[in-house]
């Protein structure tokens, strides 16, 4: 069903291998929506270095910020803290993170005269989002119950960032190596975005 280079299965591998330390910053007092705040925080550094043209840090830094991304929810099951409005935030922070980290990249590549690299952040931006909001449509209407449609498409939220983030890391060898990474976003988003129509549109007609 999903078509998705993150299965199920290592997504909750992951989770495993992290779990220790969104206890452990559970242990020392974070929130989760603490957590969440300095996930966003770690984005616009990124995007700032990004627009420097500090893309080693940069791109780090979105390294970092990704993996920060799993805690929150670590921490809210740890405490016993979930909540709807938790979930919320969550997920409008992920998505201003991500889209603030593209900014970044587009005021860094229009400052070293990319403008191809420009173009195509604002297309890795425009097609990312469309990922984001097939899901957030589709599960709002009752398809794909639970978490379902995060598991459906090539390149969900993790394999974007995995690419973005050797992108820019490997931009101060090369901006064409970032060109190609944000291509490869913008098609892969792309591909995942009509992956998730297809899913929802089947669904919705054997409610039929």
């Amino acid at each position: 069903m999903s078509g998705s280079f993150i299965s199920p299965e290592l997504r909750a591998k992951v989770r495993g291998l992290a779990q220790p330390i969104g206890l452990a910053l559970a242990r020392v007092g974070f929130s989760p929506n603490a957590l969440t705040v300095i996930g966003f925080l770690i984005a616009c550094v990124a995007a700032i270095a990004a627009g420097a043209q500090a893309w080693l840090p940069a791109g780090l830094l979105v390294i970092f910020g990704g993996i920060f991304d799993l805690f929150d929810g670590m921490v809210a099951r740890a405490t016993g803290r979930v909540s709807k409005a938790g979930a919320f935030l969550d997920s409008v922070f992920d998505r201003w993170g991500e889209g603030v980290v593209y900014v970044g990249i587009v005021v860094g590549c229009l400052a070293a005269a990319f403008d191809l690299g420009a173009i195509l952040a604002a297309a890795a931006l425009a097609s990312a989002f469309m990922v984001s909001y097939t899901r957030a449509r589709s599960e709002s209407l009752g398809f794909a119950p639970g978490k379902g449609m995060a598991n459906v498409g090539l390149a969900p939220r993790e394999v974007r960032l995995v690419i973005l983030a050797l992108g820019v890391v490997l931009a101060g060898v090369s901006l064409t190596i970032l060109a190609v990474a944000l291509a490869a976003i913008a098609v892969l988003a792309t591909i995942t975005t009509i992956q998730r129509i297809v899913v929802t549109l089947r669904q919705a007609s054997d409610q039929g």
